[in-house]
């Protein structure tokens, strides 16, 4: 995985991975990922952080969330819940050392057509993997808030989301995603796609463009390259 990109411009979605340290299975058993979800969901009340759709695996973890412009939101989410739950995990075993792989790689998400795909992107982890056949079999992934109607513990923001893929109801939403859910396990069509988790920004021309414009030095070597999926910002020597 790319180093990481600890930008976060506002009013952008970004799709965040953060791998755990050596690429061990430091969150194979349900009691981590758990933690993983409870610290989560308090960041979410004590930052306001706003949360799009989330996938944990047992060794990596994915999360969409947008950055309404309030300042080192995502930032101290990210510090807040990887800090807690190492903390935790080393603890109970009696374990000392590193338990993220560095920083967190954060990738910027163009809205609409570019989002869906991100958002199944990240719920289909687990069928990639071939742990499940279905999200709805992996309880660790937000497929399950975007299709049910009532959970006690909700972390993704459903209004947000909404605006941001101009659906209007909340039944309207459970509908579309199933579909498109459906349609990408039916095509088969299941292999990683690094531009998600590697790039720096993915979306149409414009979009790409802006974010080239707005991150200026930051990141000083990238070049945008045309891909079937769009058109996709990265850096310079990375290859897809």
């Amino acid at each position: 995985m790319s180093r990481a990109k600890l930008f976060h411009l506002p009013g952008c979605v970004w799709h965040l991975t953060h791998r755990c340290h050596n690429r061990d299975f430091l969150l194979k058993f349900k009691h981590d990922r758990k933690t993983w979800l409870h610290w989560l969901l308090y960041a979410k009340k004590k930052y306001n952080l706003i949360i799009l759709n989330y996938s944990l695996t047992s060794n990596h973890i994915h999360l969409v969330v947008y950055d309404d412009g309030k300042r080192n939101v995502i930032p101290h989410s990210m510090m807040l819940v990887s800090s807690r739950v190492a903390l935790e995990y080393n603890k109970r075993k009696n374990r000392s050392g590193a338990f993220w792989e560095d920083n967190y790689h954060a990738t910027a998400v163009g809205t609409e057509s570019h989002l869906h795909r991100c958002l199944i992107y990240v719920d289909l982890n687990m069928v990639r993997a071939k742990v499940v056949d279905h999200p709805k079999d992996w309880p660790f992934c937000g497929y399950h808030e975007l299709t049910e109607k009532r959970l006690r513990y909700c972390l993704i923001d459903k209004p947000k989301l909404m605006e941001l893929l101009r659906i209007n109801h909340p039944d309207e939403l459970k509908r579309i995603y199933e579909g498109w859910v459906e349609q990408s396990l039916s095509s088969g069509d299941l292999q990683r796609e690094s531009i998600w988790t590697e790039s720096i920004a993915v979306g149409d021309r414009d979009f790409v463009e802006h974010i080239e414009m707005r991150l200026g030095m930051k990141v000083k070597y990238r070049e945008i390259e045309e891909k079937e999926e769009g058109f996709v910002l990265k850096e310079a020597w990375k290859k897809y």
